[in-house]
C-alpha cells in the first residue's frame, strides 16, 4: 500500500472510522474513473478539491455528479475569493497528490465542506491519500470524521 495510504488509513482508525482502504488496479483520478472501477454510480464519489480560500486551504468533499461553485462556496464559507489550488498548494495543505487527496490523514486539520448530495447515498467512497486508493464511508461518517459542514455546493 502506498506510503500516503497507510497515514491515512491510520488517520481513519484513529477517527473511529470502519472503511479500509482500497487499492485499486488502475489511478482514479476522477470521480468517472473511480465510480468505473467501484461499480458505483459517479454521484457516490466524494471528490476531495481543495481550493485557496483568500489563502487558506479549503476542502469541498463534493458529489462526483457535482460541479463546485466556487461564488456559492465563498459565500457559504464567508470569504472573498475560492480559486482552484495549484498542486504546490495542495500538496503543502494536504501532502498527498491531487488525485488522491483523503478527506483526512493532513498535517494539519483543514476546514471541510461536504456536499449535502452525498447524503442520498448509502456507501460514498472517498479518496485513500493516493490516486490508486480509495475507503468506503458514509455521508454522516464523512462529516464526523472531518468535522465537516454539510453545505450546497452548486
Amino acid at each position: 500500500m502506498p506510503a500516503n495510504a497507510v497515514i491515512v488509513q491510520a488517520a481513519l482508525r484513529e477517527l473511529g472510522a470502519t472503511g479500509e482502504i482500497v487499492v485499486l488496479p488502475e489511478k482514479a483520478p476522477t470521480a468517472a474513473t473511480a465510480a468505473a472501477q467501484l461499480g458505483c454510480e459517479v454521484g457516490a464519489i466524494a471528490n476531495s478539491l481543495v481550493f485557496d480560500a483568500d489563502g487558506a486551504p479549503l476542502l469541498v468533499m463534493t458529489s462526483g455528479a457535482h460541479r463546485v461553485d466556487v461564488e456559492l462556496v465563498a459565500r457559504t464559507a464567508g470569504v472573498r475569493s475560492v480559486r482552484r489550488a495549484t498542486p504546490e498548494f495542495v500538496r503543502q495543505a494536504t501532502g498527498q497528490p491531487i488525485g488522491g487527496v483523503a478527506p483526512v490523514g493532513h498535517p494539519s486539520p483543514i476546514r471541510t465542506l461536504i456536499d449535502t448530495w452525498l447524503s442520498k447515498y448509502d456507501v460514498v467512497w472517498a479518496a485513500g491519500g493516493h490516486p490508486h486508493t480509495v475507503f468506503p464511508t458514509t455521508f454522516d461518517e464523512l462529516v464526523r470524521i472531518t468535522g465537516g459542514t454539510p453545505v450546497d455546493v452548486e
